[in-house]
């Protein structure tokens, strides 16, 4: 039997890298097939309403950014639920103390999707732009890589499509809501 599994974009599109978890699960969607197909979810900043999926999935993996000052701009972290729950992770945005909320709600059910969150450390979340800063999209492909290999080594066999959808193609995306309903997530 297969596991099903979701992937979470979360985050806020309209300040600049704090949308890159966003960015990333709707690039993915674009350019990847899955087998055996996984859920992909624009999981913005809807906190509580994403407890569902961590009930009726067997993992799951969120993608977004990181709000640790102590780490170094780019920096890519992968992070489990016990990471999370034991209360030693730094969490400054309402989307990081939600996901972590959330967490440990789900974790009292007796159904819990195994929960594994990648997260980038942002340059900039202030400038209200659907953008990435210079400095995180010099490190795009590396992010979506460590979340292609999750997705691997889950049992997931990714194949790139044969078109590609480009970074600029998903921030038009995002800044121009017409073009998404064209295109769907």
């Amino acid at each position: 039997m297969d596991k099903k599994v979701a992937l979470i974009g979360s985050g806020n599109a309209f300040f600049k890298d704090e949308g890159l978890g966003l960015y990333g699960a709707k690039y993915i969607k674009e350019n990847y097939d899955f087998s055996p197909t996984i859920e992909i979810v624009d999981g913005g900043t809807l906190g509580f309403k994403l407890m569902p999926l961590l009930q009726e999935f067997d993992e799951v993996i969120i993608i977004n950014t990181a709000s640790d000052e102590t780490l170094d701009i780019g920096t890519i972290s992968i992070k489990t639920t016990d990471e999370f729950l034991d209360g030693s992770l730094i969490k400054k945005t309402a989307n990081e103390v939600e996901i972590a909320e959330m967490l440990q709600i789900c974790s009292l059910t007796e159904a819990m999707a195994e929960t594994t969150v990648i997260s980038m450390v942002p340059k900039d979340i202030i400038s209200v732009e659907v953008a990435l800063s210079s400095e995180i999209e010099a490190l795009w492909m590396e992010y979506i890589g460590v979340t292609l290999d999750k997705l691997k080594s889950l049992g997931i066999k990714v194949t790139k499509k044969n078109k590609e959808c480009t970074l600029q193609t998903v921030l038009d995306i995002f800044a121009n809501p017409s073009i998404e309903h064209s295109r769907g997530f």
